[in-house]
């Protein structure tokens, strides 16, 4: 089976580079501007060639050379541009989200098609993009570049329906200079919280320094914690002289917050804030503590023994994992653009 090859650009910590794997690319390099996600890119992909350095810095014909690749050689370049800008929180503030400098590297990502002229392309990135008036734009020079798109250029999909277990609706953009690239269907059954993380040994007991982080909260939110009803609860269903100060004031508020996950359904959206049962509803559904690192990973379907440099702290890991894209997503995803490539080998 011939391994197509592929380059990730804004390849952060890994996931999408995982995901391209999975499916049977041979990724040649990332590009990568964050000091601890290029660390822990390096540790888990010790064979890629690592570009630590802003895209817009680099020149992709020089990525070509490097690469000993010719333009039009390239099988697939896939990225996902930083996405803060059109994220749900800063999509609340549309004076701010507009104005985010981060919103136009969508057009670098264009800016290395054009130079590179792969064979397939994709772009992932949160549901508030697709609407942007940046993506009618790169759609629109992307076809004239000769990229075909599906009836729809631009998809949003929640990874619950392709083998993630965890609601998390994403952008994405699958296109080809050779004709359409059919879309993967959705599963029959989701995976969940039990199938992920239930098979995991006791905190501190593991060796494993993702899952064995001890952390001191406060006796009063260890109470509140203690309280929340095993599989599911919520705080809404303890007394509320247990609230703190902030929920009571505002009741009906973030109401997922000091939730716990379900073992029989998909996980919440997993966050920057995954480690923090102030942030989301991240406690683990029998254990009175929040989801690890290490569990918060394999929700977000990284391998068991994937890499995360601590050089920064917890919360920088946590901030990886969350904004990561879901390696498993991205596997099934891809897997249609490998049978696309292989119906034009065999064409030829």
């Amino acid at each position: 089976m011939k391994k197509y090859t592929a380059i990730d650009l804004f390849c952060g910590a890994g996931g999408l580079t995982v995901g391209l794997q999975k499916a049977g690319f041979n990724v040649l390099a990332g590009l990568e501007i964050s000091g601890v996600a290029i660390e822990t890119y390096s540790m888990n992909h010790k064979n890629h060639k690592l570009y630590a350095t802003d895209i817009r810095k680099l020149s992709p014909k020089k990525m070509l050379v490097d690469l000993g690749l010719a333009k039009g050689d390239l099988d697939l370049l896939a990225g996902c541009p930083p996405c803060q800008g059109f994220s749900t929180h800063r999509t609340r503030n549309r004076t701010v989200s507009v104005k985010d400098l981060r919103n136009d590297l969508v057009f670098e990502f264009v800016r290395y098609v054009k130079a590179m002229l792969p064979k397939a392309i994709m772009m992932e990135n949160v549901p508030g993009l697709a609407k942007d008036k940046r993506m009618i734009e790169v759609v629109y020079k992307l076809k004239k570049l000769g990229y075909v798109f599906d009836d729809e250029a631009v998809i949003v999909k929640d990874a619950a329906d392709y083998g993630v277990p965890q609601r998390r609706k994403r952008m994405i953009m699958i296109a080809s200079r050779f004709g359409k690239i059919d879309h993967p269907r959705k599963a029959l059954k989701r995976r969940t919280v039990r199938d992920a993380i239930s098979g995991l040994k006791e905190v501190g007991y593991s060796n494993d320094e993702l899952h064995d982080i001890l952390v001191e909260r406060s006796d009063k939110v260890n109470k509140i914690i203690s309280l929340i009803p095993k599989n599911g609860g919520s705080r809404s269903d303890i007394s509320k002289r247990y609230w703190l100060p902030c929920h009571i004031k505002r009741p009906k508020s973030y109401q997922d917050v000091y939730g716990r996950m379900a073992w029989d359904s998909v996980a919440p959206t997993i966050t920057g804030g995954c480690h923090q049962p102030s942030k989301g509803r991240y406690l683990h559904p029998e254990k009175n503590r929040a989801i690890t690192l290490r569990e918060a990973a394999l929700l977000q379907t990284f391998p068991k023994k994937y890499k995360f440099s601590l050089r920064k702290g917890k919360d920088s890991v946590a901030l990886m994992i969350g904004n990561a894209l879901p390696p498993e997503f991205i596997k099934r995803q891809a897997k249609m653009i490998v049978k696309h490539l292989d119906s034009l080998a065999y064409e030829n």
